[in-house]
């Protein structure tokens, strides 16, 4: 599969083109708004296709695949200007800015035959599958979940994680990794409420703390962040035993990495070899395309995790509790 590559965020040179390269796959173009930057990633990676603005890139011939790693706020127009061209989607998450844009492009996408998948890369770790799979299996009536994904964001005041105008936000950028993995064991919660603060003030949450209520008693907690140092863990609580994990969402791929448990009294630590999680994104993402089998991170997907997110920021302007869209009663 031939990659083209929208923009030159630090993602793309950090984790998916090196990804791409321990793949059979390739990236034969990418683009910016700044030529010289286009430039710049082409020659350290050897990519041949290099363009100012995004749409020529879109049109070339030999792409397959595009891998979006835009602002958020532009997620949604060039996912659906991909699509015209007939070419499949790999996009950073969030998809889009909220549910209502989410569904907009997931049926746009569907209504073109094309494979779309949000990039939460987290979700092809073999850990991530294994801790679910164990929650599934063998933890009794899971009751609780906290997660919490922060890291410092000092010193760079433009930063597009920082911009209301693109839709940032600790919430948008890294809180989202927390909603998504609380889903995975939780299901869909039926209220949120949270609390955010914008330390720097750009607009955006600097700091947020969420609960996510379900009618049966059961609750999250989620938090994310810039203000403070890195944090990425959660914890798994049910009636029989409980299970937790560090480095969660985004570890290093040359370190082992454990699952801590404690099961009907046994206590277990599992130790998973290192990986790339960015790599086995980059090839479930060609297998969909290939099988026509839906990624585990589809739209649908996308639009659940929406759904909460909104109902998160929303409690955090209006200080009270609300309903998560669709879940209510249920």
């Amino acid at each position: 599969m031939n990659f083209g590559v929208l923009s030159t965020a630090g993602i793309a040179r950090k984790a998916f083109l090196p990804a791409v390269e321990a793949t059979d796959h390739d990236v034969t173009a990418v683009a910016s708004r700044d030529l010289e930057s286009a430039r710049a990633l082409a020659n350290e990676f050897a990519i041949d296709g290099r363009y100012e603005g995004y749409a020529d890139l879109i049109e070339r011939a030999d792409v397959d695949a595009l891998y979006i790693p835009l602002p958020n706020a532009l997620h949604a127009e060039w996912t659906k200007r991909a699509a015209d061209a007939g070419v499949d989607v790999l996009c950073e998450k969030p998809l889009a800015v909220d549910a209502d844009e989410a569904r907009d492009v997931v049926d746009y996408c569907a209504d073109r035959d094309m494979t779309l998948m949000e990039a939460f890369m987290y979700r092809y770790h073999p850990r991530t599958e294994r801790a679910i799979e164990l929650a599934r299996e063998e933890l009794e009536d899971v009751r609780s979940v906290t997660s919490a994904f922060k890291f410092p964001l000092f010193g760079r005041p433009g930063d597009i994680r920082l911009s209301e105008e693109l839709v940032g936000g600790s919430l948008m950028d890294v809180g989202c990794y927390p909603v998504s993995l609380v889903r995975q064991f939780l299901g869909e919660p039926e209220r949120a409420y949270a609390h955010a603060d914008d330390s720097r003030g750009s607009g955006v949450d600097t700091e947020l703390a969420g609960i996510l209520e379900y009618d049966d008693g059961a609750s999250a907690r989620v938090a994310s962040g810039f203000d403070t140092q890195e944090i990425q863990r959660y914890r798994v609580e049910a009636r029989n035993g409980w299970l937790e994990v560090e480095n969660a969402f985004n570890p290093p791929a040359d370190e082992p990495l454990t699952l801590e448990y404690r099961i009907d009294g046994r206590r277990g630590v599992e130790t998973f070899d290192p990986v790339d999680q960015y790599r086995l994104e980059v090839e479930a993402f060609a297998s969909s395309v290939e099988s026509g089998r839906r990624p585990r991170t589809d739209g649908d997907e996308a639009i659940a995790n929406m759904r909460v997110i909104d109902a998160i920021a929303e409690s955090a302007e209006s200080g009270q509790a609300v309903e998560v869209e669709g879940n209510s009663g249920h």
